[in-house]
């Protein structure tokens, strides 16, 4: 994997961190925490530009979110269960991912595409609640654009900082999300233990 993503980074430039970062959303197993700080020690070495790498990072996630936003318009919640427990293990996506997916927008509204952007193993599938729940299209994008440009930059600038040592983001950054997950987690069972307790006061 890490040396089809440099190949086709250096034989595409720019329009291979786009094209990653597209592919990188429609296929959760394609890393971007490979993508943007090898972009970021590319940058370190004097190849590429800061602002256009990150630019193309951007719009290459951004546009690989429309197929699933438009996926959970078109398709019921149910039908894509069914879909992804049959056909998903192919993109490493369950019904279970989709299910965690659309909790995070009912808990969180809106605002679970800005922070969902930011979560690994949230961000890619987000778009599917949004689809679903027929979020309006331009509150989508900007919110999808603002998440991942902070998620963007954050890696880009890891991958600088590290320079070779750049694919440590991906060996670090994966427990890290898990304990992200689980604080979640934790914190929404806490809000709904004391959410009951309210009600019984």
């Amino acid at each position: 994997m890490a040396e089809w993503i440099t190949s086709t980074m250096e034989s595409l430039d720019y329009w291979g961190i786009a094209l990653l970062m597209f592919l990188e959303n429609l296929f959760p197993p394609i890393p971007s925490e490979l993508i943007m700080p090898l972009a970021g020690f590319t940058i370190a070495k004097g190849d590429m530009g800061f602002v256009p790498a990150v630019l193309a990072g951007v719009i290459g996630t951004v546009l690989g979110a429309f197929p699933w936003y438009y996926l959970g318009k078109a398709v019921s919640e149910e039908r894509l269960e069914h879909l992804a427990d049959r056909y998903g293990k192919w993109i490493t996506v369950s019904s279970k991912d989709i299910k965690k997916a659309n909790n995070w927008f009912s808990r969180h509204g809106v605002r679970a595409v800005f922070f969902g952007r930011l979560v690994p193993g949230v961000r890619t599938l987000i778009s599917l609640p949004a689809g679903i729940n027929h979020m309006s299209f331009i509150p989508f994008v900007l919110y999808s654009t603002i998440g991942t440009s902070l998620w963007v930059i954050f890696l880009t600038t890891l991958g600088y900082l590290l320079g070779d040592n750049y694919e440590l983001v991906d060996e670090y950054l994966g427990p890290v999300s898990k304990i992200v997950l689980l604080s979640l987690v934790i914190w929404f069972i806490i809000w709904i233990v004391r959410k009951r307790n309210r009600r019984y006061e």
